[in-house]
């Protein structure tokens, strides 16, 4: 199963419903893991989510968007790899299944690195695609 429904079982009167996917849909490494964990600690959301977007724009027309926010919204997947909460919406979940997600700590070609089997290219910077 890559996504099921479920309904945030938050006290307020509007909690989003969201469906939980599994690690089908994107995987985290480890070295992703750590960082995010230790991002979301330094603003205070330790129980926070990676959200992962796919968006247009960069050289090949496509760009990875990675933000970190408090919960799920209405309509996303949720996935927990690694230990991290990643939440994708409907949409850019189309282009990211099958992905790993992974971290590497070098001055050079550094920072998160998406490795996607859906890619049909990418720019040589690394930070777009096209599908």
């Amino acid at each position: 199963m890559i996504a099921g429904n479920v309904t945030a079982t938050n006290n307020t009167p509007a909690a989003p419903t969201f469906r939980t996917g599994d690690e089908r849909l994107i995987k985290v490494s480890a070295s992703a893991a750590h960082k995010v964990s230790s991002l979301l600690t330094k603003q205070g959301r330790p129980n926070g989510v990676l959200r992962v977007a796919v968006i247009g724009g960069g050289c090949s027309g496509l760009q990875y968007k990675m933000d970190l926010q408090d919960q799920p919204a209405n309509r996303d997947i949720l996935v927990e790899s690694s230990g991290i909460k990643v939440v994708v919406d409907p949409k850019s979940a189309l282009y990211v299944t099958g992905s790993e997600l992974d971290y590497i700590d070098a001055l050079q070609d550094g920072g998160f690195k998406v490795k996607n089997p859906n890619a049909a290219s990418s720019c040589s910077c690394g930070e777009s695609f096209s599908a």
